[in-house]
């Protein structure tokens, strides 16, 4: 069953770079004790998430911070250099967005939000969503019902939802 409100986020090992090498964090130590604006994509780098979800939340990373949010928090299906990379590329570091990896999709899979894209070469990935999400618990939460889009998991619809 895919999470829902109300539910708190599974404990799992997510990666992301520091000090220029892959770095295991615990997902309890990204979500404990703060009110993040979590958003997962599919793939770094890939035509909607690099077009349009992403710069969304770049683009609106004022206005969370401004309705109570500490920490926005991009989860994605990738390895962290790829992630660090995009994070540059997209203005992400620079709008202090987070990018965690999903490096084995631990949390996509536990989280029932992973699907499988081997057809088109890209393996287990994380379906497109947004959260909201308290001390690791959901508050809100927005799945995207069609691959390729981003209509209800962009920046804008979590900031109206808060």
């Amino acid at each position: 069953m895919t999470i829902a409100v109300g539910e708190r986020l599974p404990e799992v090992t997510l990666y992301e770079m520091t000090d220029g090498r892959p770095t295991p964090v615990p997902s309890a130590e990204v979500f404990a004790g703060r009110k993040v604006a979590l958003f997962g994509v599919p793939g770094a780098f890939t035509p909607t998430c690099h077009k349009s979800h992403m710069p969304s939340f770049v683009n609106t990373a004022d206005q969370l911070r401004a309705k109570g949010v500490d920490a926005i928090v991009c989860l994605t299906v990738n390895d962290p250099y790829v992630a660090a990379e995009w994070a540059k590329v997209t203005g992400a570091d620079q709008a202090g967005i987070r990018i965690v990896c999903d490096s084995f999709a631990e949390f996509a899979r536990a989280t029932a939000l992973d699907f499988d894209a081997s057809a088109r070469g890209l393996g287990v990935r994380c379906r497109r969503f947004s959260a909201l999400v308290d001390d690791g618990e959901v508050k809100v939460i927005n799945i995207e019902n069609t691959p390729g889009e981003a209509v209800s998991s962009v920046g804008d619809v979590l900031v109206d939802q808060i």
